[in-house]
C-alpha cells in the first residue's frame, strides 16, 4: 500500500513524499544538508540545468535536498500536485500574489485581511502597483463586483484570526472557477481540519511557525499547487504562467513543466520570485518542520479536545460574553479594559504570544479590541488550564 492509498493523514504526515531512506547510508530521517552549491559533472551537464532542459540542483537559494523532503511531505499531505518552502509565512503570501500579479494588475482579498495578521500585505501590495480590493467575506457577490479583467487572485484566510471567522471556501471558489480566477486561501489556523483542495481551491498558503511546526522554534512558510485549477485553460487573465518569461531564457512555465508533469504555479515561483527576491529557508529549520509535521495530527487532536473543553467551561460564565472559537482558537469579551487587565496578568500558565498553535497555551496579541481575549489553546492537562483560567476570571 503506497501513502497515497492509505490517505490517512497520520501515516501521510510521518511518511508522506518519496523519502523512504537516505540511499547512500540507510538513515530513516531525512538528512540536512547544510551546503550552499553542488558539483556539475562537467560544463554541458552546469549548461543543461540552468537551461531547465533537466532537473538538478544549481544553489541552495532555490533548491535544496532537505527541503524537497519537507515540500513533497506537505505536498502529499495538503493532496497537492507541488509545494515550495520559503522563509515565513508572510514570504509565502506575498510570492504567491507576485506570481500572478504585477504593476496595475489588482487582486480581491477577504477584508478581514486588512484587519489581521496580513494587515500590512495590502499596503506593500500597493507600493508594488497592484491594487488590492477589499470584500465583504460574508457576500460572494462582493467578489464578483470587484472583479474585472485585471483581476490575478482572490485571497482569503480559511479562518479570520483574531476574528474566528470561517470563511465561505467553496462558495468562492465555484464563482473564481468559473470567472478563471484563482482562489489563494491561508490555511494556517485550521491544517488538516480545513481541506482548501476539497472546496475547489487553487493554492495553499500557510505559515509554518504555528501549528506545523507547532514548537515555537521554527519560522516557516509553504505554498502548495492542488493541481485543479487549470492555468492554461486561462491564458487572458494569468500572462506571468503562460506569456514568455524574459527574466529566465524567455520560457512559458505552463510549457516547460509539462515534460516533468509539474506545477507551472510552484515552478515560476521557485525559479523567479525565490532566485530573484531571496527568501530562502534555512535546511535546519526545514528538518525542524518535517519533524512538526511528523506529529501534526496527534498534536491537533488533542489541541482541539481541549479547546472544546476550555470552551464549554467558558460559555457558562457570567464574566465572559461574545465567545467565538475556531480549532483550537477562543476568542471572548470581558466588561472592559481593567478587567481584561486583570485577567490576562493572572493568566500565570499563559504564554503572551503574537502567535498561535504552539504546544504552550499562550494569550495572543494584539486582538481585536481592548476588552478581547484571543487564547491559543496548548497541550497541558485541560483541567490545569481551566483552573488557571477559573483563577483569573475571578481576578477579572
Amino acid at each position: 500500500m503506497t501513502t497515497q492509498q492509505a490517505a490517512k493523514f497520520e501515516t501521510i504526515a510521518v511518511h508522506g513524499g518519496s523519502f523512504r531512506a537516505d540511499p547512500v547510508t540507510g538513515a530513516v530521517v531525512p538528512p540536512i544538508y547544510l551546503t550552499t552549491s553542488y558539483q556539475f559533472q562537467n560544463t554541458e551537464h552546469a549548461r543543461r540545468i540552468f537551461g531547465l532542459e533537466e532537473l538538478g540542483y544549481t544553489y541552495t537559494r532555490t533548491v535544496n535536498p532537505t527541503r524537497e523532503f519537507l515540500e513533497r511531505r506537505i505536498a502529499a499531505l495538503e493532496g497537492g500536485v507541488g509545494a515550495l518552502a520559503l522563509a515565513t509565512g508572510k514570504a509565502a503570501s506575498l510570492y504567491a500574489l507576485l506570481n500572478l500579479a504585477r504593476a496595475g494588475d489588482n487582486v480581491v482579498v477577504s477584508a478581514d485581511i486588512a484587519k489581521g495578521r496580513h494587515a500590512g500585505l495590502p499596503i506593500t501590495l500597493h507600493q508594488l502597483g497592484i491594487e488590492v480590493r477589499l470584500a465583504c467575506a460574508d457576500d460572494v457577490g462582493s467578489f464578483v463586483r470587484l472583479t474585472d479583467a485585471r483581476t490575478r487572485a482572490y485571497f482569503v484566510e480559511s479562518l479570520s484570526v483574531p476574528e474566528l471567522r470561517p470563511f465561505p471556501i467553496e462558495s468562492v471558489a465555484d464563482t473564481a472557477n468559473q470567472l478563471g480566477v484563482p482562489l489563494i486561501v491561508d490555511n494556517t489556523a485550521l491544517p488538516l481540519s480545513c481541506r482548501p483542495f476539497e472546496l475547489r481551491a487553487a493554492v495553499v498558503v500557510y505559515s509554518a511557525a504555528e501549528y506545523l511546526g507547532g514548537h515555537g522554534t521554527t519560522d516557516g512558510g509553504l505554498i502548495v499547487d492542488g493541481g485543479g485549477f487549470s492555468w492554461e485553460a486561462h491564458a487572458a487573465r494569468l500572462p506571468t504562467l503562460v506569456e514568455p518569461d524574459s527574466s529566465y531564457h524567455g520560457v512559458v512555465w505552463t510549457e516547460l513543466v509539462k515534460k516533468w508533469k509539474a506545477s507551472p504555479f510552484v515552478a515560476r515561483t521557485r525559479a523567479h520570485l525565490l532566485r530573484d527576491l531571496g527568501a530562502a529557508i534555512n535546511p535546519l529549520a526545514v528538518f525542524h518542520l518535517i519533524q512538526g509535521i511528523e506529529t501534526l495530527p496527534l498534536r491537533l487532536r488533542r489541541h482541539n479536545a481541549n479547546a472544546q473543553q476550555v470552551a464549554a467551561y467558558l460559555a457558562g460564565h457570567p464574566k465572559v460574553s461574545g465567545l467565538a472559537s475556531g480549532a483550537a482558537l477562543i476568542g471572548f469579551d470581558l466588561a472592559d479594559t481593567q478587567a481584561t487587565t486583570r485577567f490576562k496578568k493572572a493568566l500565570w500558565l499563559f504564554e503572551s504570544a503574537a502567535t498561535y498553535g504552539g504546544v504552550r497555551s499562550a494569550v495572543i496579541a494584539p486582538s481585536t479590541a481592548a476588552n478581547h481575549v484571543l487564547l491559543s489553546i496548548g497541550l497541558e492537562n485541560p483541567r490545569d488550564i481551566i483552573g488557571v483560567l477559573q483563577a483569573a476570571l475571578a481576578e477579572a
